[in-house]
């Protein structure tokens, strides 16, 4: 009797592992009107390095044009060569300082700063020195960037467009994770102050997810999905080979010609 329960056990074993799934829900639990207490935002600053498009305009185009500058191409024509205005406008790049060299009003400091703090800031150099009355600044990052690897529909580097931005956000334009990828332990890369260091996260759990300190992104994290159980054995020759749904039919028949004899 003892034999019959053990290969009745083992049986029972084998067809549970064969067919376990891995975890795909997020916010699990999650009730509907439930809230969670969610971590600072953290708003993106200039760093020295960083390029900023900044665009100056007014009820008088001729006087913003001033304060833009414009790049411009060169075309050849049969006779001569000639400049072209190409409408676009330059970037500029914060020094080792956290300086920028902006037209007729200097050197202005931007390190530390928000977009929307260094618009506010121009505008008001602009009013104060009365060299425009009704500037309109837009400030935009040209090259801050942050990165989506593992398994995911879309592995790269995307650009920030938004004074913040979530983790989620950033999975979902990397088109959010395959049904290899590993829920439950997201990792985040961060440089901080000349040192990498690394975060778990949860997307299952909404509580952890929404108090991780990594929750709101920053320029240059690194964000990596790691791949399942299913995802490494199908990797290799003999996972494939376990994974095939051939070789279990065939241990499933092994084992029930052993309980017939058994049972006989």
């Amino acid at each position: 009797m003892k034999i019959k329960h053990l290969i009745l056990g083992a049986f029972a074993a084998l067809l549970i592992s064969s067919c376990s799934t891995p975890q795909l829900g997020y916010f699990q639990g999650v009730q509907s009107g439930q809230s969670f207490d969610v971590s600072k935002p953290t708003f993106v600053t200039l760093q020295p390095g960083d390029k900023l498009s900044i665009l100056v305009s007014s009820k008088d185009p001729n006087l913003a044009y001033l304060f833009n500058l414009p790049i411009v191409g060169h075309y050849r024509t049969s006779s001569s060569e000639q400049s072209l205005n190409s409408n676009q406008i330059a970037s500029y790049t914060v020094d080792a300082k956290g300086f920028i060299d902006f037209p007729i009003l200097g050197e202005v400091q931007v390190a530390g700063c928000t977009r929307k703090e260094v618009a506010l800031i121009i505008k008001n150099k602009l009013i104060q020195q009365e060299l425009l009355k009704d500037p309109v600044v837009v400030v935009d990052f040209l090259d801050l960037t942050y990165g989506v690897m593992g398994e995911v529909k879309s592995p790269g580097r995307y650009g920030f467009d938004h004074d913040k931005l979530t983790i989620l956000d950033a999975l979902s334009r990397a088109g959010d994770l395959t049904i290899y990828g590993v829920r439950e332990n997201v990792l985040v890369a961060r440089e901080d102050n000349g040192k990498q260091t690394y975060y778990r996260i949860n997307l299952t759990n909404a509580d952890e997810l929404y108090s991780s300190p990594v929750f709101y992104l920053k320029p240059n994290d690194i964000i990596y999905v790691e791949p399942n159980v299913k995802r490494v054995k199908e990797s290799t020759e003999v996972g494939n080979a376990f994974s095939q749904p051939s070789l279990w039919i065939s241990v499933a028949s092994l084992l029930t010609s052993i309980m017939v004899l058994v049972f006989k």
